[in-house]
């Protein structure tokens, strides 16, 4: 279990990327969801022991994280937004040196560690080819194979899927989560889809604080029945938002979606929406704004 209390941080010039963060972890995955700029990358390297926080309290399992960082770097595996890797390097030296550093001294047991990860990332057709050849979606999943190893309890991965075309979105999304079934993966991200296929606890950040947490079916549910739809005109659009608490909007065939939160029917053509945690993140995003 994670527990984070009262995490914040500040930078150097007085701005505030991390302000009073809370928020509970078990074991599977938890996705933590954010716009750019949200705080995300701030709050993934204070975890990883990357920076140390100005305020609060970091704690693993019985690990104080902020007092024992070494206790944690034991158990802990990290894939960040950018990672270097020398790029003429092959995928299988690259990883055993990686095992190397890790304390993994003896030879045949790095060779088996190695391997297998390289098998369980599906690398292990290319795994004598230098890493500058692979894929995005090659090299993310080449980045959770140095993270695994050393059997990790914890595992953080920020905006793993940026950039990566569907199928290689798919098989890495599918690799998270096996791996998730027995440790805890945080997964960092901005699109709300990641963390719907795959997490069943979630927190939204914004502006530096947690807006909202919980598992993601129960928060859909509490916005059932208050959000509508009305595709309209551009001019029509700018007029809505004076008068509405519009959540989201979308082009569809050149015209405009309009999501709207309300708690009865706003009238003027507009539907009731099926919802989704999409809708449940606009509104958190939204009411963060507001305030």
């Amino acid at each position: 279990m994670l527990e984070v209390r009262g995490l914040t941080h500040r930078y150097a010039g007085g701005v505030t990327a991390l302000d009073g963060v809370s928020l509970s972890a078990p074991a599977g995955m938890f996705g933590l969801l954010g716009p750019n700029g949200a705080g995300k990358s701030t709050f993934m390297r204070c975890l990883a022991t990357l920076q140390v926080p100005s305020e609060g309290e970091i704690r693993f399992g019985d690990i104080d994280v902020r007092k024992e960082p070494e206790k944690l770097r034991r158990v802990l595996g990290y894939l960040p937004q950018d990672f270097g890797v020398y790029p003429r390097v092959t995928a299988v030296d690259m990883l055993d040196q990686m095992a190397v550093l890790k304390g993994v001294s003896n030879a045949k047991q790095r060779r088996e560690v190695v391997d297998g990860l390289l098998a369980q990332v599906n690398l292990w057709s290319a795994r004598k080819k230098p890493i500058a050849s692979f894929s995005g979606g090659m090299r993310q999943r080449f980045g959770i194979a140095q993270a695994l190893i050393g059997d990790p309890k914890l595992v953080i991965v920020d905006e793993p899927t940026a950039g990566l075309d569907p199928e290689e979105r798919n098989r890495f999304l599918n690799l998270l989560a096996d791996i998730g079934e027995d440790v805890l993966v945080i997964l960092s991200t901005h699109i709300v889809d990641d963390v719907a296929d795959l997490c069943p606890r979630m927190a939204v950040l914004a502006q530096g604080r947690i807006v909202l947490q919980g598992a993601p079916q129960e928060l859909i549910n509490s916005l059932r029945g208050r959000i509508w739809r009305k595709i309209v005109s551009k001019a029509e659009a700018a007029d809505v938002r004076t008068r509405m608490n519009v959540i989201s909007a979308r082009l569809i065939g050149g015209r405009t979606m309009l999501h709207v939160l309300a708690d009865i029917a706003p009238g003027e053509g507009f539907e009731l929406a099926s919802g989704g945690l999409e809708d449940v993140y606009f509104s958190a995003l939204s009411a963060s704004r507001a305030a």
